[in-house]
């Protein structure tokens, strides 16, 4: 729109006119410089030409080119005015970044040369600085209004809401105005309307974009509704509330119906305040909305029931005998009003939720998307004749697609109140048969735990009323095998409903409880042993179990395991089937009673097995129906294993809670059961041995029961010592008669479980000692008969597992340097000591055997380096203890035949052979693990030199070296070797990046931090390889290959920090960072521990520079220095605490890593330097008990 000025003369009359362009930009003439006056006076008086003045001066649309045009009729400006305009706008530029400076002129200026001013003569104006962003003003500070009459002044809404409606009767206008003033000051902002913007509706809207505006340009953060100030607490809950009363107090004083402009008006502002671009306005508007809207509901319900009342008593005074023609009319005059009321009231709530929830319940904020969820699911409630229907509940069926985990949430729990009403089920029929695809596939798939577990409990409830599908329900029960715990949880109780649905059917297939009364009789509490009810839920909970497993039924142990048992044999990694059975403990009343399970489990029901069809009887009827197949004996252990193990966990969470809340009858009932537990357990193990102990994976679940056998209350009661002996006896049957490493786990565990109680462990080693002597024999048998030519490999192999599993939980240093006596029967070789047989059997190679056979080799390879990397550990434990003793007698290991092995696997092996990747690991693990004793060595010098003549360390050099003077057990690894282990871990690394799809960072040129390539090992990229192989297959070999990594650079991280790996040029250090980044954070992790390492000897350095300051300081600057000594006791205590998390972490994974980095390697030199700090310090051990 043009503006015109009375005093400029008009566009046609104007000089300018004919230089005025098409686009409305006027052209200018370049000005010369010495034609403008300013130029010449700036040039006469400084010297300095300023380009700032000088585009002031030409300035042709702003302030300063206007007034100059004006006083051109009046008179030239002289000098002075001409300074004091320059002084006046360098002060309102001040702020401003000034011009760059210009090369000085000449004061005589003869040359013409034009100024081109900067942007066609026009000053390009400053950019505006954001506005800071501005606090919420407290509530505390409004002290009129209606804002501070609610929130301020401690008025209830329903007070607050009648004196509005007073105000309102007396001047309409004025009161909307305070109202809407008081929404707008709801959302924050402090502008507010007047009169007469309220009188003018149709402008509502410019006028809200006008305060959007202003309100934009405040910048405030935050608005009451979102506020986390404690004044703004029940905000929410109080705004809601008063435009509640406000609408139930209109309603009661009819001015809801008399005018209908009150709510017209109220909507006009805050609807279009709903659909506005800003948050805050949106937000604050939709809850007004919602809450308004809630209360038509309350109105239009209480209208519905007082018009069904007025009808009723209208019908009950028609049937009168005498009937009351005017109370009639009354009536029928009354119902007709309320009828009309409720209409009106219906328009009202169809125009709120057209306008405002359609739009909103979509909202880009999931804030105000859970609002209108939770709004809806009220409105149902409150008026189920008006929103109980498929037209309003399919917002809450779309919604259950929606990308906000909280707005899912809210939608499935609106949902779960209306399936609990089970008088209106039927108007869920439709919806349900609409979603119920939705449901399932939510509680099967949805990303968040929370909502799974919620939608099974909705689940349940839509389970109650009939209108959930077979195959939903089948779905829905497979959760019980799912690896969430809070899906199991979830679950329990709708797989239980599962069990009693079969229980059912089954006990209606037995002729109902007359039959199952006449198949076992009356029972008997106290006998385990004889037919139960019980029985028959056992039975339907492995049926359900097997059925809803998607393994099948082969009853393969691996099947009841998952995949990651494989990738981490060492890691204690429970079956799928023990965490479904930990969830039917909370879900199946029966399983508690676990003494009926484990007397159904020992029931010998063969006969019923072979009876086939020559009897119906109901008993026999009965007990065909109990009958186990082999995966469902499995499945039931599983639940045996674990209703004991909670049984044992509630009587300990009881005896330990406190002292205040136990009575001391309760105290000896806990006892009782713990007693009771103990000693039933004691005697159906053995019998579960005898019955299950031939199928291996049977037999390792019983063996964990040994596990929660409580000891302490088995010696405290004295038994007979002969139970215990006898229950040794079958775990060591156990032990010998199988090959299954999962088997052997178990027992090796279960003997260590023995050991740990002192009363029982003369008993205890007896045993251990008659499974060496067993074993041991059969080695040798083994090792003779393979010297002759009769080579068994799959017997050696199963011994040296055995043996392995032995050397991990006893001490075998006296087992393994024991010769056997010679007889002429036996070689040699078989006659020799142990820990020489198994290096023989490291060092021996076969060319000419099959590939099966070569495997077994391979096998019997690993598990010998395994062998005899724990009977070293257990003689560097042993000598550790000798030298905290200060004892002199010690014979020292020849562990440098067994490395030379181990060197030879590493240069006959290629790739990552399992075998070569053992003897890698082995070799830096027997460095490591001799290394860790330096600094015990070079402390039991400095203590016993001081009492003795001789220390034992030095005596320890002198018996094995002779006069070389070379301790050899800290003896670093050679150069060559240090190629090998680089080589290797090249390969690792590489088959990782290729198998995870990562990309290495390029080899560097210096020769000196490149590490050694292997030819004979290189891995070629094969993309066609995972062709044909399953997505978890391609998993487990990521896993796999990730744990070799990781193990074989935990390893050598372990040799870099105790000197016995790396140079002083830090090859191998630098070679170990030069993908850190690349290789996931497990890689990375195992790392960090180099970077510890030099972080900690930073921070020990920084205390002993202050220290030498301190010497030529002051008093003050001696301050400063405790201060610096005083970090360092706090560095060097969070650096223990991170190496301890990291020992705790890596002792799941790898128990040996776990032992050698429990050893704090320390450095000889620096030992010595600290050794006055050290002489209290003890030493972790390097194998635990």
């Amino acid at each position: 729109m043009d503006l015109s000025d009375p005093i400029t003369p008009p566009a046609s009359s104007s000089p300018d006119h004919a230089t005025r362009r098409k686009s409305g930009r006027v052209k200018h003439k370049p000005v010369l410089l010495n034609n403008d006056p300013a130029a010449s006076i700036s040039s006469y008086n400084s010297g300095k030409r300023k380009r700032a003045d000088t585009m002031e001066m030409l300035d042709t649309n702003g302030s300063i080119g206007e007034e100059t045009s004006l006083d051109e009729g009046e008179s030239d400006p002289d000098e002075e005015e001409m300074k004091e305009k320059r002084r006046k706008s360098r002060s309102k530029k001040s702020t401003e970044k000034p011009a760059a400076k210009k090369p000085k002129t000449a004061k005589l200026q003869t040359t013409t040369l034009p100024v081109r001013p900067a942007v066609n003569g026009v000053k390009k104006p400053p950019k505006p600085r954001r506005p800071r962003p501005q606090a919420l003003a407290a509530i505390s500070d409004q002290k009129t209004g209606l804002f501070a009459e609610i929130f301020a002044h401690g008025h209830t809404v329903d007070a607050v809401a009648a004196e509005w409606i007073t105000r309102y009767n007396e001047h309409n206008a004025n009161a909307m105005c305070e109202l809407i003033n008081f929404v707008l000051k709801c959302t924050g902002c402090d502008l507010e309307v007047d009169v007469h913007d309220i009188e003018d509706p149709d402008n509502a809207q410019s006028k809200l974009e006008d305060l959007l505006k202003e309100y934009q340009a405040k910048n405030i953060p935050e608005y009451p509704l979102i506020s986390r100030n404690k004044a703004y607490a029940s905000f929410r809950a109080t705004l809601t509330a008063f435009f509640f009363a406000l609408i139930s107090t209109a309603h009661a004083a009819g001015v809801l119906y008399t005018d209908l402009a009150l709510l017209e008006n109220i909507e006009v502002w805050v609807m279009t305040m709903s659909s506005a671009s800003i948050r805050p306005f949106r937000h604050t508007a939709t809850v007004i909305s919602l809450a308004m809207e809630s209360a038509l509901c309350s109105v239009y319900s209480s209208l519905a029931d007082n018009t069904a009342k007025t009808v009723r008593q209208k019908e009950g005074e028609q049937k009168k005998k005498s009937v009351n023609k005017e109370r009639i009319a009354s009536l029928q005059k009354k119902a007709a009003e309320e009828e009309r009321r409720s209409a009106v009231v219906d328009g009202m709530m169809e125009n709120i939720f057209t306008a405002v929830y359609v739009h909103r319940y979509r909202d880009v904020d999931p804030k105000i998307r859970v609002d209108c969820v939770t709004a809806l699911g009220g409105w149902i409630t409150a008026a189920p004749d008006k929103f109980f229907t498929s037209a309003y509940l399919r917002y809450l069926g779309w919604v259950l697609s929606d990308v906000s985990a909280p707005t899912r949430a809210e939608v499935i729990k609106q949902l779960s109140k209306l399936y609990k009403r089970k008088d209106d089920v039927a108007r869920l029929r439709a919806f349900t048969e609409k979603f119920s695809p939705r449901f399932v596939e939510m509680a099967t798939r949805d990303a968040d735990p929370n909502i799974r577990a919620a939608v099974i409990g909705m689940l349940d409830l839509v389970r109650d009323t009939g209108l959930l599908e077979p195959n939903d329900i089948d779905s829905v029960g497979r959760l019980i095998f799912d690896s969430e715990q809070r899906v199991r949880k979830a679950v329990a109780g709708f797989f239980a409903k599962n069990i009693n649905d079969s229980y059912d059917a089954v006990i209606e297939d037995l002729g109902g409880e007359e039959g199952l009364t006449e198949a076992i009789g009356e029972e008997d509490p106290e006998d385990f042993d004889m037919p139960r009810r019980a029985w028959l839920k056992f039975k339907c909970l492995a049926e359900n179990l097997q059925s809803y497993s998607s393994e099948g039924d082969d009853g393969d142990a691996a099947s009841s395991l998952p995949e990651t048992i494989a990738v981490f044999p060492g890691s204690v990694v429970e079956s799928r089937f023990a965490l479904a059975a930990r969830a039917v403990y909370d879900g199946v009343p029966e399983v508690k009673d676990w003494e009926v399970l484990a007397g159904y489990l020992l029931y010998d029901n063969s006969a019923a097995a072979s009876n086939g069809n020559a009897s119906e009887s109901p008993e026999m009827l009965f007990r065909k129906t109990c009958l186990l197949n082999g995966y469902e004996e499995i499945l039931l252990l599983e639940v045996l294993k674990e209703a004991v193990k909670q049984r044992l966990l509630e009587a300990v969470d009881s005896e330990t809670e406190k002292k205040s809340k136990r009575s001391k009858v309760r105290v000896e009932e806990v006892r009782e059961i713990q007693e009771s537990i103990a000693l039933h357990l004691a005697q159906v193990i053995p019998q579960l041995l005898r019955r299950f102990g031939a199928n291996p994976t049977t037999a390792a679940v019983v063996l964990q029961l040994e596990h929660v056998l409580n000891l302490e209350i088995f010696e405290e009661l004295r038994q007979d010592s002969t139970k215990y002996a006898s229950l040794l006896d079958d775990i060591n049957k156990q032990f010998l008669s199988h090959v299954d490493h999962g088997v052997l786990a178990e027992a090796s565990n279960a003997i260590l479980h023995a050991r740990t109680y002192e009363d029982l462990e003369e008993v205890t080693e007896g045993k251990i000692q008659e499974l060496w002597s067993d074993t041991i024999s059969t080695l040798r048998t083994l090792v003779g008969s393979r010297k002759s030519g009769e080579a068994d490999f799959t017997g050696l192999c199963n011994t040296i597992t055995r043996i392995s599993n032995l050397a991990s939980i006893a001490d075998c240093t006296s087992i393994f340097e024991t010769e056997e006596r010679s007889n002429s029967k036996k070689s040699n070789a078989a006659t020799a000591q142990p820990a020489h047989i198994l290096t023989q059997l490291v060092q021996d190679e076969y060319a000419d055997i099959d590939d099966e056979a070569q495997e077994q080799r391979d096998e019997i390879i690993t598990g010998a380096i395994k062998t005899l990397v724990f009977y070293h550990m257990w003689i560097a434990r042993s000598l550790k203890t000798s030298l905290a003793a200060n004892m002199a007698t010690l014979k020292l290991p020849d562990w440098h035949l067994f490395a030379s092995a181990l060197l030879s696997l590493m240069q006959s092996r290629s790739g990552t052979d399992p075998v070569r990747l053992a003897a890698t690991g082995a070799y830096l693990d027997i460095h490591s693990l001799f290394a860790s004793l330096k600094s015990i060595t070079s402390r039991s010098d400095d203590h016993s030199t001081k009492q003795t003549a001789t220390p034992p360390t030095k005596q320890i050099q002198q018996r094995s070296n002779g006069d070389d003077g070379q301790s050899s057990l800290s003896r670093p690894i050679s150069p060559e070797a240090q190629s090998l282990i680089l080589s290797v871990f090249v390969v690792t690394e590489k088959q990782y990046a290729r198998r995870s799809r990562r990309k290495l960072e390029a080899a560097s040129d210096d020769a000196i931090d490149s590490a050694p390539e292997d030819p004979e090992s290189e891995i070629e990229d094969d993309e066609d390889e995972d062709e044909g192989t399953s997505s978890e297959q391609i998993r487990t070999q990521q896993l796999l290959a990730e744990k070799q990594l990781c193990e074989l650079a935990g390893k050598m991280v372990l040799a870099v920090l105790g000197h016995v790996l790396d140079d002083e040029g830090q090859k191998v250090r630098r070679r170990l960072l030069r993908n850190r980044m690349r290789l996931g954070a497990n890689f990375r992790e195992v790392l960090a521990y180099l970077d510890e390492r030099k972080a900690k000897a930073k921070a020990m350095a920084k205390p002993k520079a202050s220290t030498a300051k301190r010497r030529d300081t002051t008093q003050a600057k001696t301050k400063v220095g405790k201060k610096a000594k005083s970090k360092e006791v706090v560095e060097v205590s969070s650096e223990e605490e991170s190496d301890e998390e990291e020992n705790l972490g890596r002792e799941e994974d790898d128990p040996l890593g776990a032992e050698l980095a429990n050893d704090r390697i320390e450095d000889v030199e620096e030992d010595h330097r600290d050794k006055g700090h050290e002489k209290d310090h003890d030493d972790d051990e390097i194998m635990g008990d």
